[in-house]
């Protein structure tokens, strides 16, 4: 098993994964909250944890159905015992293995796809699964250029690919997005890595 799934399956018995709902919950939810979801959608979640996210993307009146994913099996297991509506599902997988027959108007990842074995990979598989004119909303603290989250590698002794946000476009690039980039501060954080330099959000939109 490798060091990923491991960590994470730990995490969601620990009470980390609620943890990581509070520690990224109030940056994510004013991302998503300046989406306007026009019409009706499909949303998946990549390396969704304790469903969270999906939960949230769920009660939107428009969502059909919101799928989440994670490549820990305890975390699947823990989003499935917390289901709310039938639009919502959740899968033990990776977005690289994953087999899946549909296409999705949304895609989102939250601190995950940096995890990757291949970042290109992962964004190519997630290019393919947009529907034209999807969009994919990548979310990442741990960043070159946000230096209070360096030393996390450090700290996880797990794979973690650490980029600068420029390299995050030109993957995004080279995967065939249209790009743009927003920051987003908690700024009454006390920690300096969410007050001072934020979340970097990558939008990518598929023509």
């Amino acid at each position: 098993m490798d060091g990923v799934r491991r960590t994470f399956d730990e995490w969601a018995q620990n009470g980390r994964a609620e943890l990581m709902e509070v520690e990224h919950g109030k940056n994510v939810s004013k991302f998503l909250n300046s989406i306007s979801f026009d019409g009706p959608f499909t949303f998946l979640d990549v390396g969704c944890g304790n469903g969270w996210v999906v939960r949230k993307i769920a009660k939107e009146n428009n969502c059909k159905r919101a799928i989440g994913i994670d490549k820990s099996k305890k975390m699947i297991i823990q989003a499935k015992k917390k289901i709310v509506s039938k639009k919502e599902g959740f899968v033990h997988t990776d977005i690289e293995s994953w087999k899946y027959g549909g296409k999705f108007d949304y895609i989102f990842s939250m601190e995950a796809l940096y995890y990757s074995d291949s970042i290109e990979e992962a964004l190519k598989k997630i290019f393919k699964m947009l529907k034209p004119g999807g969009q994919f909303f990548c979310g990442t603290d741990f960043y070159t250029d946000n230096k209070a989250t360096a030393r996390w590698k450090d700290v996880m002794k797990i794979q973690m690919h650490l980029h600068s946000k420029k390299e995050w476009k030109e993957f995004f690039k080279n995967a065939g997005f249209q790009i743009k980039t927003k920051h987003i501060k908690d700024l009454k954080s006390r920690k300096k890595w969410k007050r001072e330099f934020g979340t970097l959000f990558i939008i990518g939109t598929k023509n």
